[in-house]
């Protein structure tokens, strides 16, 4: 400011401003949604780098740290899933420590956590899942729960079928025994499809 009161803009300082600009982020508008859609599909689509540049992108623009953790967290269930569990283990720490450690720190911890989600093996069975099994609870008839899996808490439910005939699997080789879980209705509907890049 000078003496007069007034800031003066000189060409000089002009072009000074254009060549030290920051990456145009308002974290209020278009582009916060913009860029956090492209560092959540930069992970899913198996591509570190750019999910690295996209998070710092983020944190240049003053992007709340544990937002961006929430979101390899959801990352690594949602895309991840069960091709590599440990994703959700890994991306859940990191959040616990960006929230402990905060920044400048957590950037480093937000880039462990993006590069290892970015670079699992990618599996969305888990997703898919889910979303048939909370469609059909929420628009068919599926039935009653098999008798011999409900709970009885109270002595003598037994004699009304509760719990009567419920086998239990850890007392059989292998830990597996045929026995019904689903409803009648429900008998042969598949939620968790395996895919091929599960182990």
């Amino acid at each position: 400011m000078s003496e007069d009161g007034y800031i003066h803009i000189t060409n000089e300082i002009a072009k000074d401003s254009v060549r030290n600009r920051k990456a145009i982020f308002d974290k209020n508008g278009d582009s916060h949604y913009d860029n956090i859609s492209a560092f959540i599909k930069s992970m899913r689509g198996s591509d570190p780098d750019a999910s690295v540049f996209y998070l710092a992108r983020a944190l240049n623009g003053g992007e709340d740290p544990v937002f961006l953790a929430r979101r390899i967290v959801i990352a690594a269930s949602e895309d991840v899933g069960m091709a590599n569990p440990q994703a959700l283990v890994v991306a859940t720490s990191a959040m616990q420590a960006v929230t402990m450690v905060g920044m400048p720190e957590a950037r480093i911890i937000l880039s462990q956590a993006a590069i290892y989600v970015a670079t699992s093996k990618k599996s969305n069975a888990s997703y898919l899942a889910i979303n048939k099994a909370l469609e059909d609870v929420s628009t068919k008839d599926t039935g009653e729960i098999p008798m011999h899996i409900r709970n009885a808490p109270i002595e003598g439910m037994e004699q009304f079928g509760y719990s009567s005939g419920y086998i239990y699997p850890h007392d059989y080789p292998g830990h597996i025994v045929e026995q019904q879980y689903l409803p009648d209705k429900m008998l042969g509907t598949k939620y968790y499809i395996k895919d091929d890049t599960v182990e």
